[in-house]
């Protein structure tokens, strides 16, 4: 019995061999000769697989989440749900409570926020949302709607590529997105290319030719004059030690500098808001503004420090009840306690639903947020059960969504659905 194999196969070519593989290795824990995972109690709803940018398979993820002890855990790909058949499949397998969601850009040019940096750190006017607990009759319905958008976007990753190959050409680089990006990727299968993915083949190349981790600093700080963080340089430094997480810290590096270099704006690709929030709410999902807050030290280090939405918050939660949001998405470990407490509180009165989420597409992340522990966050832990209670349920129900008019009027506090849809959950798991 080869274990290591058994883990590389998570990670193969094809659904059905990764599946096999962890079938496997949940019958081997079974039997005693693995040991069981310890469970947390702990929630993840946003893990990136391969379907957008990630060093795990959909498979993988499942794999890592339950190995990790998360008591739940989430699907998040940008513009796809092309992973979540399988992401569900393999949490059913190890038995963990699972929920399909997808994350996206859209435009709010036509709201108060116009002309804003609201969340994204490239564009203003272009916030990211989450489309949370996707029920199963709607998956393929949204992944298409989301086909021409991923096309739309592969238009400007090619002119961004071309604008990259400009920066870098003076040092023998060069950067094709059909030859050397788009394989990167799983967009032949419906999976999405992002700028992560542009900046990996850069990665890619950069190592080809600087084959040591000095010469490769040498080239980023001297050649190239980046300014990156002594702590961010360690790591790169480190490379031979780390190999697994080498070429990701370059990226990471690459990504806090040169970004706003090569960007060319997104519009063709950003649904607009109002639009986006009626197949939302179509769809039976649940749609979430995803806060980031006032960034300092970035917790993923591909982040510069700046200023987001905390100036103008109490305009921010205004907007998002007159546009329809249903909830907001947030990261215990990337804020700070004053930050959060803020959020909560305006949640709390403006009657959105709660839901958190670590950002996972690198292999540095943990997929465990240990923020989770303190009694603060405890609420999020039947957030995320409620979701897949809701997921279910919506399923096999389509009017009886957490926000559909059915159950409002059941149940018209927010708290009074949370526990409706988590007891769903709970009472399967005794």
């Amino acid at each position: 019995m080869d274990i290591k194999k058994l883990v590389d196969l998570l990670n193969a070519p094809h659904r059905q061999t990764r599946l096999d593989a962890l079938a496997e290795i949940k019958m081997l824990t079974d039997a005693g000769i693995l040991p069981e995972p310890e469970k947390t109690g702990l929630v993840n709803n946003h893990i990136h697989t391969i379907y957008s940018f990630s060093p795990y398979s959909p498979t993988k993820a499942v794999y890592m989440a339950w190995q990790s002890g998360l008591a739940t855990a989430g699907i998040m790909d940008h513009d796809s749900l092309s992973g979540a058949d399988e992401f569900l499949e393999a949490a059913a397998l190890v038995g963990l409570p699972a929920t399909v969601g997808m994350e996206c850009r859209c435009s709010m040019k036509n709201t108060a926020l116009n002309g804003k940096k609201i969340n994204n750190p490239d564009q203003n006017s272009v916030a990211y949302v989450a489309l949370h607990g996707v029920p199963a009759q709607s998956v393929k319905l949204l992944n298409n709607y989301f086909a021409y958008y991923r096309f739309r976007r592969n238009e400007r990753n090619r002119e961004m590529c071309k604008n990259i190959t400009s920066l870098v050409s003076r040092y023998g680089l060069s950067l094709d997105f059909d030859r050397d990006v788009e394989p990167l990727s799983e967009a032949r299968n419906g999976g999405s290319v992002t700028e992560r993915h542009i900046l990996f083949a850069l990665t890619k190349k950069i190592v080809s030719i600087y084959d040591t981790p000095e010469k490769v600093i040498d080239f980023l700080v001297g050649d190239m004059k980046l300014d990156i963080s002594e702590k961010v340089r360690k790591q790169i430094l480190a490379g031979r030690e780390t190999p697994d997480f080498y070429l990701y810290d370059i990226l990471g590096a690459l990504k806090s500098n040169m970004v706003e270099k090569f960007y060319i704006p997104a519009y063709a690709e950003c649904p607009d808001v109002y639009e986006l929030q009626k197949v939302c709410s179509a769809c039976g999902a649940v749609f979430a503004y995803a806060y980031l807050g006032d960034v300092g030290d970035s917790v993923t280090g591909d982040k510069k420090a700046q200023k987001f939405e905390d100036d103008y918050l109490d305009l921010l939660f205004d907007e998002l009840d007159r546009i329809g949001f249903d909830a907001v998405t947030y990261m215990p470990s990337r804020n700070t306690e004053a930050q959060l407490k803020r959020v909560m509180a305006l949640c709390e009165a403006h009657g959105l639903f709660q839901i958190s989420g670590e950002d996972i597409n690198t292999p540095r992340q943990s997929f465990l947020c240990n923020a989770m522990k303190d009694e603060m966050f405890s609420h999020l832990s039947d957030a995320a059960y409620a979701l897949i209670g809701h997921e279910r349920h919506t399923t096999k129900y389509k009017n009886e969504a957490m926000f559909s008019d059915n159950i409002k009027k059941e149940y018209p506090d927010i708290q009074g659905r949370i526990d409706f849809y988590k007891n769903l959950v709970k009472k399967t798991e005794k």
